[in-house]
């Protein structure tokens, strides 16, 4: 959300402050909206069939998304964010478990009795519709989930979500037609790939307990000793790692730990996921498009599973990042020793400081944002790629599962590995440097990158 959302114990509910609250919501829920529908029936020319067929095992057919999208809001907005009521009727409370992401898993999605892509538009429009008249006559400063709209900033971070993850499906899509975006800014900043930023150890506050529409995963702020450690200054671009796979670094044993190795073995990869050689250059396909590795050499890599970044981490004589040490880098400013919202400062993202909103549809070079670096250098640590990190997911001391456990704390202590940082599909709410995401470390279908660390 934005820095100027009111923070809890913000004043009463009928002032400017909670007007400015409620355009802004709406205008955020439109936004996720207008997504929403370029990805499923506008821009990217999906017709029914597309949007009916599973184009991966690992996703969901797009109308799934569209209704479940539809449901989340019709369950927490319609039902519980209605004005002066603990819990009113929904719109479609029958559909509830045909779009519970956890009874079904994303591989037998097909084979439910789903609502058609027509359907699911309008039961999401009738959802819609309800949802902005409760926020606009319910109050946004009793009980806890809707005290400063909570659920109302649950439920658009929701949807960029799942909108990220259809643009994900997209990129899976077999024989699609090429989708083209704006080019991305260029580097303005030359030399970041390779070096490294030394930072000195020092305490700070992990997560946040202050942020209105934070997850409860972020929660609460608590100080962390960090050690000091140099970090890259720049996602390692295809450049970078296409001097590890042609120097052999996917046939070395030596560089991967045993699951990794057992999974590229098993899984026959030689490169990342859209890489293949052509005529004995590397190439990438990008939503339909071909392009060869070397004019894209400066683009932080895309499309690595956590494996893949730790063996070339490795292979560098280097290491992925911890949890801790990202954001660390990403938030803590040494010359005043505080702890900031995001690299450059307080202020939210903005076109010139993060690539995000699937604006350009890919990575921006490396340096091209100069103005989103940390007073340290460290650049494009919000947008571009998510970034592996070494640390697996678990809850902060004191973590308490908000408003439902099953969007965290059920994961806990599973395989997972984290990720930080957002990618270029990452809707600009979503965008925080206390932001957790977490995937198995075989996942790449993702908008997958990295960077590397060392001990000082």
């Amino acid at each position: 959300m934005t820095a100027t959302s009111p923070a809890p114990g913000a004043p009463g509910d009928t002032g400017p402050d909670r007007a400015a609250l409620r355009r802004r919501l709406a205008d955020e829920l439109a936004a996720a909206r207008a997504r929403t529908r370029a990805l499923t029936h506008d821009a990217f020319a999906a017709d029914d069939p597309d949007l009916t067929r599973q184009h991966s095992p690992l996703m969901s057919p797009l109308h799934w998304d569209v209704a479940h999208i539809a449901n989340m809001e019709d369950f927490w907005l319609v039902r519980r964010g209605a004005p002066d009521a603990d819990v009113v009727a929904g719109v479609r409370e029958d559909l509830d478990h045909l779009y519970d992401a956890f009874t079904n898993p994303r591989s037998g999605r097909p084979d439910l009795p789903l609502l058609d892509p027509t359907e699911a538009r309008v039961y999401g429009d009738r959802v819609r519709e309800m949802a902005l008249a409760h926020l606009e006559a319910g109050r946004l400063d009793e009980r806890r989930a809707l005290a400063d709209g909570f659920l109302f900033g649950m439920i658009v971070q929701h949807e960029q979500q799942h909108v990220e993850t259809m643009l994900a499906t997209h990129q899976l899509r077999s024989g699609a037609p090429a989708l083209h975006a704006d080019p991305p800014p260029p580097a303005v900043v030359p030399g970041l790939a390779g070096t490294e930023v030394f930072h000195e150890g020092a305490e700070f506050l992990l997560g946040t307990s202050r942020e209105p529409f934070a997850l409860d995963n972020e929660k609460p702020a608590h100080p962390v000793r960090v050690d000091s450690f140099l970090l890259d200054a720049a996602p390692v671009t295809n450049g970078e790692f296409a001097r590890f796979v042609d120097a052999g670094g996917y046939a070395d044993r030596a560089h991967w730990s045993e699951a990794g190795w057992d999974h590229i073995t098993a899984e026959g990869w030689s490169a990342p996921m859209t890489w293949e050689q052509v005529d004995g250059r590397w190439h990438r396909t990008s939503f339909g498009v071909r392009e060869a590795i070397s004019d894209v050499a400066d683009q932080p890599v895309l499309h690595v599973s956590f494996h893949e970044a730790a063996a070339y981490a490795a292979w560098a004589g280097k290491r992925l990042p911890t949890e801790v040490e990202w954001e660390f880098a990403a938030r803590y400013d040494h010359a005043s020793a505080t702890t900031r919202r995001f690299p450059w400062g307080d202020e939210d993202p903005t076109p010139e400081r993060a690539n995000l909103d699937q604006r350009h549809l890919q990575p921006a070079p490396v340096g091209a944002y100069p103005a989103g670096a940390s007073p340290l250098g460290v650049h494009q640590l919000i947008g571009d790629v998510w970034e592996w990190c070494d640390s697996g997911f678990e809850g902060y001391p004191g973590f308490e599962p908000f408003p439902y456990k099953e969007y965290s704390e059920v994961f806990f202590g599973g395989d997972f590995r984290m990720l930080r940082g957002s990618s270029f599909g990452v809707g600009t709410p979503n965008a925080r440097t206390t932001f957790r995401n977490w995937d198995l470390p075989i996942r790449r279908q993702i908008f997958s990158g990295f960077r590397c660390a060392r001990d000082a």
